[in-house]
């Protein structure tokens, strides 16, 4: 069982915390019909990672077997056969469908569309360069997007287009911890690794860096969303945004971190501290100061 647990990776369920984003963010906060949908919603896409986790493991057996911490994952070690992960995986799936179903038919199909483009990133899009990091970064929105339906509120573009932007730019600097910490093996962990190489990843960081930090002040500074979220002091939550992408940074750069972006943020205490003042900062400003 400990080992079943460890497949489905409950420590990167904080991904999923994007899902109860637009609750935060729309204003919904105060109704408890609303926070119980986020949650169910939030369990849902646990419960469908997991599953596709478990899946992505099965078609990356042997490269994680190359790899210096994912060898002792409980597939590649042995720990779970192939024939339990698939098992595993279809319990998973079939609870989270079951209960997106229940939720709404529009969250179902959301479901599924998130479903579908991650076994499409485990069959072919993880091998294309550029387009492996885009597959996640969607990924992201889609949980965003399943987020804002599960509680029957409009999507905010703004938010999706922040959520993208970020996804890419810990996408890529995931890709250049991979590829500068794993040295010679790096292709053989992940083979599309070969296409990319540090100066092409650091291009692709310096265009993503700047765009997450312009597209978030243009959010706190926009008029709609000041009119919609009755609000003018939304700008207070910069700063925390700003020094997180460049706590990131440095991570990468100068410790050579950044292979697993949620572990940072769960280990890492700077980095954890800016989410936390940003949530909290974000919560006072939309829900506590008078508006």
């Amino acid at each position: 069982m400990l080992a079943l647990l460890r497949l489905a990776r409950p420590h990167q369920w904080v991904k999923n915390g994007i899902v109860l984003i637009p609750l935060i963010f729309a204003g919904e906060a105060g109704h408890i019909n609303k926070i119980e949908f986020a949650l169910l919603a939030t369990v849902i896409f646990c419960l469908i990672s997991s599953a596709m986790y478990t899946i992505n493991d099965l078609a990356d057996i042997k490269n994680d077997r190359a790899h210096p911490r994912k060898k002792d994952r409980p597939l590649a070690s042995g720990q779970v056969s192939p024939g339990a992960a698939v098992a595993f995986a279809a319990v998973l799936m079939a609870f989270g469908i079951t209960g997106a179903l229940w939720l709404s038919q529009m969250f179902a199909l959301t479901v599924a569309i998130f479903v579908a483009l991650n076994l499409l990133y485990s069959l072919v899009l993880k091998h294309v360069v550029i387009i492996d990091v885009m597959a996640i970064g969607l990924s992201f929105v889609l949980r965003a997007f399943a987020g804002a339906v599960a509680i029957s509120v409009e999507a905010s573009t703004w938010m999706l287009i922040n959520t993208l932007l970020l996804a890419l730019f810990l996408g890529f600097g995931k890709r250049r911890a991979e590829l500068t910490g794993l040295n010679e093996k790096a292709t053989e962990h992940r083979a599309t690794l070969s296409r990319y190489s540090p100066y092409l990843l650091d291009q692709l960081i310096a265009v993503t860096t700047p765009s997450v930090v312009v597209m978030y002040m243009l959010y706190s500074f926009s008029s709609e969303v000041e009119e919609k979220l009755q609000t003018e002091y939304l700008y207070l939550t910069i700063p925390f945004v700003i020094y997180g992408i460049f706590r990131y940074l440095y991570l990468i750069h100068r410790e050579e971190r950044g292979g697993s972006p949620t572990r940072i943020m769960l280990t890492d205490r700077p980095i954890l501290a800016a989410v936390v003042l940003w949530l909290a900062t974000s919560a006072i400003i939309l829900y506590v100061v008078p508006n």
